[in-house]
């Protein structure tokens, strides 16, 4: 990540450095997971659609310990997995929007409330952002080679009552919370770092 782009990393001591922890970021480009993955604190085990797990790609996705998910359907097998991930202590990486878009959570996929509910793990809220410039791009996949790009960590939250509760109310109203915190972050991420209007449409 260093090579190709110029990081800046804000926040990061905000993750708990022990413990199960969820990070909850936006997703606005390609490089949004790798950047994620290469500047958190701590190993993150991310849920990644499984058509990427081709060729070479496989074997070097599953040896860092990243999670095939089968978005078709419902996949009990990436569900047990990532569970497993935070029961023994580990950080689970969720997109929440559930694929690239606007990269603001407007809209959020029910499942970030699930594993929050479920493991009762802190969710830390992260915003990557200038990922979705699109001047200087020699490589139209790609973010402009040399940029900076930030990654901000927000403040840890959990999610629900205490009771543990999974019902489609519990989860409904999971969702709108984390909707709020997240949007949140991204508020003052955007502040933070002097990139306060959205990207551009793409």
């Amino acid at each position: 990540m260093n090579s190709l782009w110029r990081p800046r990393v804000l926040g990061a001591w905000r993750v708990p450095a022990t413990g199960p922890v969820i990070l909850a970021g936006n997703h606005a480009h390609n490089v949004d997971g790798p950047m994620l993955m290469g500047t958190a604190p701590r190993p993150v085990h991310f849920l990644i659609k499984k058509e990427a797990f081709i060729g070479p790609l496989d074997p070097f996705l599953r040896g860092i310990g990243q999670l095939k998910v089968d978005r078709s359907a419902a996949d009990r097998s990436a569900v047990t997995d990532a569970l497993a991930v935070l029961e023994a202590g580990g950080v689970l990486g969720i997109f929440p929007e559930g694929t690239r878009g606007q990269g603001d959570f407007a809209a959020l996929r029910g499942g970030l409330a699930y594993f929050a509910l479920r493991s009762g793990a802190p969710v830390v809220p992260v915003a990557v952002l200038g990922s979705a410039d699109r001047a200087g791009r020699l490589i139209r996949a790609l973010p402009p080679l040399r940029s900076r790009i930030d990654v901000v960590f927000g403040d840890p939250f959990t999610v629900g009552d205490g009771s543990g509760r999974r019902t489609r109310t519990a989860l409904d109203e999971a969702t709108v919370r984390l909707q709020e915190r997240l949007a949140g972050h991204l508020t003052d991420a955007r502040r933070l770092t002097g990139l306060c209007r959205p990207p551009a449409g793409r």
